[in-house]
């Protein structure tokens, strides 16, 4: 009589429905609880989405809360400026366009063809579409706020410098910056913002 077969490849043991699998190692579990508070951090900033005032206020009141934190500690001036910074350069991504216009007009003028940005009733509508959304940009910003608050609670972080200098020198760089992209928005005919634009709405 022939004897019936039987894969080897069948585990040896069989998971209950009361407790783990037998493979589970604490990494897993520890990798399983992280992705479980991801989806859950995920979720939240999903229904601030459409609460733009909110969310600006309340990164607004942290970063006064930071600068309370300075002044009253009279120290940790290396961390507002690398805030300072990083902030500014948040600034300046969220007013450039996604798509360099003088790159698109370089490629233009190399391919024989003009690509200047529409000037007349007719020509092609184009919409401005920032480099930096305004959602990651109050993400990025409200995360380095933060980091930066938790920061100044640590003396490591508190580097012996002369304030003075440092706000001068960001002065300057903003003001310079500041100007290059004003001069830019005024050459490429785009402006970043849609104050006292019509907006339609349906009923």
């Amino acid at each position: 009589m022939r004897r019936p077969y039987v894969s080897s490849s069948l585990p040896t043991t069989v998971a209950t429905m009361d407790g783990p699998e037998p493979d589970t190692t604490p990494f897993d579990a520890i990798s399983a609880q992280s992705n479980k508070l991801l989806r859950q951090y995920q979720t939240y900033l999903d229904k601030s989405t459409p609460y733009v005032s909110y969310r600006w206020c309340a990164t607004g009141a942290l970063l006064v809360l930071f600068f309370l934190r300075i002044i009253v500690a009279q120290g940790w001036y290396i961390v507002a400026y690398c805030l300072g910074i990083y902030l500014l350069n948040l600034f300046l991504a969220f007013l450039q366009p996604k798509f360099d216009p003088s790159l698109s007009q370089d490629e233009g003028i190399e391919d024989g063809e003009g690509s200047e940005l529409p000037t007349k009733q007719d020509d092609e509508f184009r919409p401005f579409i920032r480099r930096l959304p305004e959602f990651k940009f109050w993400h990025a910003a409200t995360r380095a706020v933060t980091i930066s608050f938790f920061c100044s609670w640590f003396e490591i972080f508190n580097l012996p410098v002369f304030w003075p200098v440092l706000v001068m020198y960001w002065l300057i760089l903003f003001s310079l910056t500041m100007r290059r992209q004003i001069q830019h928005m005024i050459k490429y005919r785009y402006v970043p913002f849609s104050f006292g634009k019509a907006k339609y709405s349906g009923k």
